[in-house]
């Protein structure tokens, strides 16, 4: 029989164990994302998988939203968060940061997401001189995806495959997909 783990079982952090806990060096773009439930969503995902912080931009709502936490569960509280009038101000940000910019979208010369390891960060990783890659990861609108010259200005672009009639996964399962990805290739899970 397998009994179901209590919440006090599962050893998670507290608030200020997490703030100092070991993170993945993934920041989290989100491109003008209109579902505040979505948006709550990956706070949720970037908490669950230890994700630096996120960066809501353009039409993005920001903490705090009735919305926002009844799906974030309150991991807006332990995700750092900044709001950006234009996703270009944190891309550009993020590069002179030092960050692989990485759009998941659709597009030409794209690298498959079961690719990441060998073609995006084996690579990287040999080029930094060991595991001090940053990776900034941009998730597009609902609709539209991510912005064309947000693309453009991407290092990588990776696809999730995907073999039914619809055309992309909603957002918020995407992040967790993305996240759940690098996880395992970083930490060689």
């Amino acid at each position: 029989m397998n009994r179901k783990l209590l919440n006090s079982e599962l050893g998670r952090h507290t608030l200020d164990s997490f703030a100092a806990a070991q993170r993945l060096p993934i920041t989290i773009v989100l491109d003008n994302i209109r579902s505040q439930f979505n948006i709550g969503s990956a706070f949720r995902s970037a908490d669950s998988f230890a994700a630096e912080r996120i960066m809501l931009c353009g039409i993005c709502a920001t903490p705090p939203t009735a919305e926002i936490h009844k799906s974030a569960l309150g991991a807006e509280f332990s995700i750092a968060w900044e709001h950006f009038q234009k996703t270009e101000e944190a891309i550009g940000r993020l590069i002179k940061e030092g960050y692989t910019v990485i759009s998941i979208e659709q597009a030409e010369n794209c690298v498959q997401l079961q690719q990441l390891k060998e073609r995006i960060l084996e690579p990287q990783q040999r080029e930094q001189g060991g595991s001090s890659a940053k990776y900034a990861i941009v998730f597009g609108n609902e609709v539209n995806g991510v912005q064309q010259h947000i693309v453009d200005m991407s290092h990588y672009v990776i696809e999730i495959p995907q073999f039914g009639t619809k055309h992309s996964l909603n957002v918020s399962v995407c992040v967790g997909v993305v996240l759940w990805e690098f996880l395992k290739r970083l930490r060689s899970l």
